[in-house]
Order: structure tokens, then sequence, then C-alpha cells
């Protein structure tokens, strides 16, 4: 491991959580938090504990028939799922997998060194393993969150941030968690927005062998790290927005994890790609009068209160939240984006 990440602050570890407590003193703190034994009771932990078949045993009992999404890299990327050393592609396959063959394949590598990387993950339990949740409940509230099952062996996924709030909880292997707050995505080195592994922008640092001869700035995020080590039935809370790399071992690992409070139509990540398009090239002068519209409307500390000069039943997008304003904000974007300016649509009445 490398050394700075031995000599990392260790993530906060709390143990015997409530839902009074997560929702009133954790979420609210905005910092990551591991949540020691949150699922130790867990019947699928249990079985986790006595061993890989007797895991793979027990999630083939919740087999809905579903091929899983998987990911395969060759043995020399040591479990890296990353692009090629050009950029232009990466450095795995994909395929689609039945359960049980995703799961002998799994049992059949247990103790070859040369053995592929794998790793399915993201799958709806509600989808692909239904009666899960029913027998693995949650003990804390993630409103509206599915719960996904990820599975593999030994794997490294790169540094990126999730826009939705996550609970990882770990039911077999182990996992490290690797965190750096938001504020550090300029020390990150971020790789290709449009063009990710999976989803997210991911960081260009190999944490296993940072480069800061070609990467200098990650010295400083560095400073900012902090580390987590789950057990089976260990889960750690990751706020929204924080960046995070994780690395799982053991040769059939298995993690469940809960995101919500996504707004799926209404990605911040959409709206900075749009302003790439219509704001960061503008003359220095048109870009500095932008930058003030955003922070009267968006950043300031009073933007949820720039309308309140104008009659409610006026206000239109710039409203209190509801669906109502929702859907019209999306209506006038994609009028806009549609005819490559200004929104023109009639006045609702």
């Amino acid at each position: 491991m490398n050394s700075a990440i031995n000599a990392a602050v260790r993530v906060r570890e709390v143990s015997e959580v409530t839902p009074a407590i997560f929702a009133g003193e954790i979420v609210p703190a905005y910092q990551p938090v591991i949540l020691r034994g949150l699922v130790r009771h867990w019947p699928a932990v249990a079985a986790g504990q006595r061993g890989p078949a007797a895991m793979a045993d027990y999630i083939r009992h919740f087999d809905g028939g579903r091929p899983a999404n998987v990911m395969i890299a060759a043995p020399e990327v040591a479990g890296r799922f990353f692009y090629t050393h050009d950029l232009t592609g990466f450095n795995f396959t994909r395929a689609q997998v039945l359960l049980p063959i995703l799961l002998d394949q799994l049992l059949a590598q247990d103790g070859d060194p040369a053995a592929p990387a794998i790793y399915s993950g993201a799958a709806s339990a509600p989808d692909t393993f239904p009666g899960w949740i029913e027998a693995n409940p949650l003990p804390l509230a993630t409103p509206e969150a599915t719960p996904r099952l990820w599975i593999g062996n030994a794997s490294r996924v790169s540094t990126h941030y999730d826009v939705s709030s996550n609970i990882a909880a770990v039911v077999a292997g182990r996992r490290r968690f690797v965190l750096f707050p938001p504020d550090q995505g300029p020390n990150l080195y971020v790789g290709p927005l449009d063009r990710t592994i999976a989803g997210q922008p991911t960081s260009m640092i190999d944490l296993e062998a940072p480069d800061l001869a070609s990467y200098p700035r990650f010295a400083d995020a560095m400073a900012a790290m902090q580390v987590a080590e789950l057990e089976p039935g260990d889960a750690i809370y990751v706020p929204s927005l924080w960046w995070h790399d994780v690395k799982a071992s053991g040769p059939l690992n298995v993690l469940v994890n809960y995101w919500w409070g996504q707004q799926a139509a209404a990605s911040p990540f959409a709206a900075l790609i749009h302003a790439l398009l219509a704001v960061r090239d503008m003359p220095a002068g048109e870009r500095e009068a932008v930058r003030s519209w955003f922070d009267h409307y968006v950043f300031g500390t009073n933007a949820a209160h720039a309308a309140d000069h104008l009659p409610v039943a006026v206000r239109g997008v710039l409203g209190l939240p509801s669906h109502e304003r929702a859907e019209r904000i999306r209506d006038y974007v994609m009028q806009a984006l549609e005819r490559g300016g200004p929104a023109l649509r009639p006045e609702r009445r």
C-alpha cells in the first residue's frame, strides 16, 4: 500500500448508529463516516463468513434469471479498471453473464494468482435479486434508494464521485475507501468528462503508485485524504460529491450500496457540461458578467430569495422548489437546446 495512504487520516467511525442520529447528526455534517457493524445481523453476512462457496450458494437463492453487467480485466492490470495508455479505450472488456456462471467462474479462480479481475456492479436488487431486500433490510432510512449489489474478486475502482448520497455495506471480503473532499477535484487531475469508465469522471491518479512528477498538485490532495478499512458487516456513509477510490479484496467480495437524493433530470454535472458550451469560452468581461448571474441566482447566500421582489404568481423558474417549477425549467432548457439560443415560449396562464 502507498505510504501516503498508510499515513492518511482515518475516517471517523460510529457504532450502534440509530436512524435519528444518522439523519440528524451524520448526514448534515457532510463528512464520511464508517458505520461499524451496521449490517452484521444480515443473513448474507453470516453466509459470507462461512466462505466463498457458502456466499455463492446464498446469492444463488435470489437469482432472478437476469444477466449481470460484468467488466473483465487481464491479470497484468492488477484489478485496476481504467483507460488504455492513450485514453482512447479501456483496459477491460464488458459482457453480460448469467449469475450462476459468474459465481462459478469466481469460485473456480479462487487461489489462482493469474486470474483475471471480474467486477459486476450496480445490479438492482428488486430486479436481479428478488427477495434480497426483505432478507437483508438496511436499518437506516435512504429515501427512495434502490439497493444495488456489486460482486467480484480483487478490484480497484478509480477515484470518482457520485451525485447521490451513498451508504455502502460490505457483505463479504474487505473494502478500502480512500476519500477526498469535493474541493480537491482540481488536485486529482480528472480524466475525460464525456468518456468515462462507468458513468462519472475519474481521477488519473493511481493511488497505489502516484506519479507526482506528472501530477504535482496531487501532493495537496494527499494532505486532505481520508481512509476507511471495512470488514464484513461494516458500512460507510459517503456524502454526495465526495471523491472516493474503492479497493476490494477476496476471491468473492460482495457489497450492497444505496444511492439516494439524486435528481436524475436535474444533474449539476449536466449543468456544468452545458456551461462549457455556453459560458467558458466567452470573452473575459462577458464571462465575469455571467459569473455575477450565477452568484446572484445560484451560489449567493441570498440566492433562494432572488425573486422576493416579484409577486409569487410570476416568479416562474425562480419560484420555490416544486414539481411544476421543475417541469417549467426542463421545458425551457429543452427548447433552448433545440433552438440553439434563448427559449421562446408562451407565458403560462
